[in-house]
């Protein structure tokens, strides 16, 4: 028979083990795969990028400091900014990211905020050098918070909790506009680009909406950081 000496000095030996691997595992697996590594929103996008943005939903503080060590420019506004209807839960208005937008300034949650300016960075900008050899100047936006339920729906929207954004296209920096409703699925340049930022998108925001989804989004992509996971 075992010993209880026996069997406890095999579970310290399993115990150890364990801790082995997980030191291991923390010190040689690249910081984007590794969900035990703290995120960066400028380390590149990995298997554990999306579980770390979504641990900003609920942890305010670590999600500004985020936004403060990227040098993204925001406004952190008042808890219960918002409606009577839809107050919200420290908010901000992002006032400077990788790109301007057409509607500004974006009132939206820390962790959309973080989620978009990874998309930004990791997604939209190198597509942008990759496909069409061009910069974007501007993305082209129908905005952000609106207090307002789901389109045919009693359910509140994400965008009444200021946790979505549509993006109906992008200004290149030499003037030409990739439209999402002219040029999705367009066999061209614009086309391959918003699919690659589309696809980019379903890295990072728990829902990507679009024109394959139903005619309300025949027009543009919504992005969000809620409680569903779809990619359309």
């Amino acid at each position: 028979m075992i010993s209880t000496l026996e069997r406890g000095i095999k579970q310290v030996g399993v115990v150890a083990a364990l801790l082995l691997a997980a030191i291991a595992f923390n010190a040689f697996v690249p910081v984007q795969h590794n969900p035990l590594r703290p995120l960066s929103l400028t380390d590149p996008i990995g298997f554990a990028t999306p579980i770390k943005l979504s641990r900003l939903k609920g942890d305010f503080d670590q999600c500004y400091a985020l936004l403060d060590r990227a040098e993204v420019g925001y406004t952190a506004l008042p808890e219960g900014s918002g409606t009577e209807r839809c107050p919200l839960e420290r908010p901000l208005t992002l006032d400077r990211s990788a790109y301007p937008y057409s509607v500004a300034p974006l009132k939206m949650t820390c962790a959309q905020t973080a989620s978009l300016f990874v998309w930004e960075r990791e997604i939209v900008s190198p597509a942008a050098e990759k496909i069409l050899g061009e910069e974007v100047d501007r993305i082209l936006s129908y905005g952000s918070f609106s207090c307002r339920n789901i389109a045919g729906s009693s359910n509140l929207s994400e965008h009444g909790r200021a946790n979505a954004i549509d993006i109906r296209g992008f200004r290149l920096a030499d003037g030409r506009v990739i439209d999402v409703r002219q040029h999705w699925r367009e066999d061209s340049e614009f086309g391959t680009f918003l699919e690659e930022v589309h696809g980019g998108a379903c890295q990072l925001f728990s829902v990507v909406l679009g024109p394959d989804y139903n005619a309300a989004h025949a027009d543009h992509f919504h992005f969000d950081m809620g409680g569903s996971s779809i990619c359309r």
